[in-house]
């Protein structure tokens, strides 16, 4: 006959207390989520935050070269803003930093699509050609502009010696006002090409093969099939090179530093190449602070458009 054991006082409360309190576990699991998300905040905070408030701070100073060794800086209200606005060359390098922009991004994209749509079909030395495509991109901007520079050269560049050929004059591709932000637009281009090549070509190998394939079976053709499949099935990697795009065409300075140093007669000055010259060629680091925080609230704008496109179309 078996017999059972009923628990007694005792037994029953060491059982409760060996179950978990609900409450502590969220704790420390909180506390855990914390301990890995606390590094990353540290690090935009020191590196992202304090450097962004330092220069909204230092745009409303007087601030000098003698401020680096004294650490006073009087603060001089809106003249540094009014100062900014009021120049024309201001505005002039805005318009140019929206043309220098916009050409970027539409040579760049449009061209890099179509190499990924022609490399994106098998050939002989395909994955050879691919590799050599990354060489403009792996190139310091600095060396590109400077090789970029002798091309372009008036008198002895190599492209106005092979136009020469065909009984084209010698254009002045650098120093022209008519001219020079084209060829810097273009040799920007060229920089970009392969960035939005490599990064498109891995979105099509990722779309499905299937409905190429029922495409093909409806007699669809090449081009209906790239403009209805093709394109909206990529949209969210078009979307991600376009973002990236901006972000590095809307403040570049080292390229047009090194073809034309913002010249001739300021007709390539950016926003980029206006901080610049105001921070470390006038030493008036509060005029500068101004146009870099223009540049910041420009990129923030178009993240925001960018985070409420992507929002609605997951919606």
């Amino acid at each position: 006959m078996s017999t059972t054991t009923v628990p007694g006082p005792a037994a029953i409360g060491s059982t409760a207390e060996a179950a978990p309190d609900p409450a502590r576990t969220r704790r420390r699991r909180a506390l855990a989520q914390w301990g890995f998300v606390a590094p990353a905040v540290l690090f935009m905070l020191l590196f992202f935050g304090y450097p962004l408030v330092r220069n909204i701070v230092m745009s409303f100073q007087h601030y000098t070269p003698s401020t680096f060794f004294t650490g006073k800086a009087a603060f001089n209200g809106l003249d540094n803003w009014r100062h900014v606005f009021g120049d024309d060359l201001f505005g002039k390098a805005l318009w140019q930093t929206i043309v220098f922009t916009i050409g970027s991004l539409i040579g760049q994209f449009c061209i890099g699509l179509g190499l990924a749509v022609f490399f994106n079909r098998r050939f002989p030395l395909g994955g050879v050609l691919r590799a050599l495509m990354l060489l403009p991109w792996l190139v310091p901007m600095v060396v590109s502009g400077i090789v970029w520079r002798r091309i372009l050269d008036q008198d002895t560049g190599v492209l106005n010696s092979f136009l020469g050929l065909f009984g084209i004059g010698h254009t002045p591709w650098l120093t022209s006002t008519h001219v020079a932000l084209l060829a810097v637009t273009l040799v920007n281009i060229w920089i970009g090409i392969p960035f939005n090549t490599v990064i498109l070509y891995g979105g099509l190998q990722e779309l499905p093969r299937e409905v190429y394939e029922a495409a093909s079976l409806d007699g669809a053709s090449a081009w209906r099939t790239f403009r209805s499949i093709t394109l909206p099935l990529l949209r969210p990697v078009v979307t991600v090179v376009l973002v990236l795009g901006f972000m590095s065409t809307v403040k570049v300075l080292d390229l047009v530093l090194a073809l034309t140093d913002g010249g001739p007669a300021d007709s390539t000055q950016t926003l980029g190449t206006l901080t610049y010259q105001d921070s470390f060629v006038q030493l008036d680091f509060g005029t500068g602070a101004v146009v870099g925080n223009v540049l910041v609230l420009i990129s923030a704008v178009f993240a925001v458009f960018y985070l409420r496109a992507n929002r609605n179309e997951g919606k």
